[in-house]
């Protein structure tokens, strides 16, 4: 019995058998979901927000509002995490049976420094993206000053008689 080795191609590229000839021939790409949908039975929204720690049912350890020191805050929460897990093993070790309210507080604090951080994201996303544009333009000229200099070496070895 012969087998194939990749499988045949979906149905649907029978509706781009004429794309060469008429390129608009082709059916027009499915418009992008906006709003909320469904994938791998989760709910998902195609909105860039952030849900605050309220509309999680968490309580928010460091200051509301948009003018927020991010450094200043992550460095508390971090000191306050440290304290924490210190008293967590001093519990263990003296009251064992009295471990469940400092492992909540440690997961308070860890959700709390896990938002701070992805509030922190769209910067991010930002600053890398102007160090990529500003790593191209720098490639660019680089490579443009390297053309130059070359056509400059040519020109100079074809005025002295020398052809390479």
């Amino acid at each position: 019995m012969a087998t194939a080795t990749f499988p045949p191609p979906p149905p649907f590229y029978r509706l781009y058998k004429d794309y060469i000839e008429n390129p608009k021939s082709a059916p027009e790409p499915p418009p992008p979901i906006e709003g909320t949908y469904v994938c791998f039975a989760s709910n998902y929204t195609t909105d860039d927000v952030l849900p605050s720690l309220e509309e999680q049912g968490v309580r928010q350890l460091y200051p509301k509002g948009p003018n927020v020191d991010f450094k200043k805050e992550l460095r508390s929460l971090n000191r306050e995490l440290q304290l924490h897990i210190l008293e967590l093993a001093d519990v263990l070790v003296e009251r064992p049976s009295q471990y469940a309210r400092r492992v909540e507080d440690i997961s308070l604090i860890f959700k709390n420094l896990h938002h701070l951080l992805n509030s922190l994201r769209p910067h991010q996303a930002r600053a890398t993206l102007i160090h990529i544009l500003e790593l191209q333009i720098q490639r660019r000229k680089q490579a443009v000053e390297d053309i130059k200099r070359l056509r400059i070496m040519g020109l100079g070895k074809e005025h002295a008689g020398i052809v390479s």
